[in-house]
């Protein structure tokens, strides 16, 4: 895998970001959508809809996959490509709040 099949999908949506880091351990939609809202300190809230759309197309993508299904609750985890990505946009984050920092104080 190269530097460029990771950097394709950055950057991330916030909802994406957050359903990537709410998926480092494997979890199913509903624990998902609980997960996203306590990491964003409730500043972002996924609804069924929106997350299962996700669900879909980071599948397709090979960021998660599904690794157990009960009933009708499938749950999902982070593919070796996701933790990438993943890393990656928390990289990105990092450089970007660091700049923030320096900046804030000439206002």
């Amino acid at each position: 895998m190269t530097e460029k099949d990771i950097t394709k999908y950055l950057p991330l949506t916030e909802a994406t970001y957050y359903i990537l880091l709410a998926l480092v351990e494997p979890l199913h939609g509903y624990g998902v959508m609980q997960k996203v809202e306590t990491l964003s300190e409730n500043t972002v809230t996924i609804g069924p809809g929106t997350l299962y759309g996700a669900f879909t197309n980071l599948e397709k993508e090979g960021l998660i996959t599904m690794v157990k299904e009960e009933e009708r609750r499938k749950s999902y985890a982070l593919t070796e490509k996701g933790k990438r990505v993943l890393t990656e946009q928390v990289h990105r984050l990092q450089i970007m709040a660091r700049n923030g920092q320096t900046v804030l104080p000439k206002l």
